[in-house]
């Protein structure tokens, strides 16, 4: 029997997030008016033998901790990730995992971090191509001296998340 697949649409304060979960974790967090493939077709060429059922007890643990996220009652999710990469993506991903709550790391930064510190652009690529943002956490990384830079899901969205995050820490980013 192959991998399951379930999707659900979660409403946040940032619009509604259209939810990917495998058996394995969450495979996939679209972001309203979010760059990039959609979320069917990233779904139809990175799950393409995939079995669709309608429900994974995952979904409600995501939504749940999404729920608390935007509440401002949770600062480390919990969930299992599903991530599928190269050996870059998944390091740079890593690294981007790392960054606590409330923080902001530079493009560089996470390149140095990553053991490869020539690859900024290559850093801001594979930041971009984040399957899962929020869980992996990429509107905290920004460009050098403090500008946002870029975000696939556009960045009114990125700068609403840091406020959220500001705001429940006390900290002035």
């Amino acid at each position: 029997m192959g991998v399951k697949l379930a999707t659900a649409v979660v409403e946040t304060p940032i619009g509604a997030l259209r939810l990917a979960v495998s058996e394995a974790g969450v495979a996939r967090i679209g972001l309203p008016r979010s760059s990039g493939p959609g979320f069917a077709g990233w779904l139809r060429s990175s799950f393409a033998d995939a079995e669709r059922v309608p429900w994974l007890p995952l979904l409600d643990k995501l939504s749940q901790e999404l729920i608390e996220y935007f509440g401002g009652r949770r600062r480390e999710f919990e969930v299992p990730l599903d991530l599928h990469g190269t050996e870059f993506q998944l390091s740079v991903w890593r690294e981007i995992a790392a960054i606590p709550y409330g923080e902001m790391r530079t493009y560089g930064g996470i390149a140095d971090a990553a053991g490869r510190p020539r690859a900024v652009r290559a850093v801001g690529t594979a930041t971009g191509n984040n399957p899962v943002p929020i869980l992996v956490p990429c509107h905290r990384v920004i460009a050098a001296q403090g500008r946002l830079g870029g975000f696939s899901g556009g960045l009114d969205v990125k700068r609403r998340l840091l406020a959220l995050e500001r705001a429940s820490t006390g900290v002035l980013l």
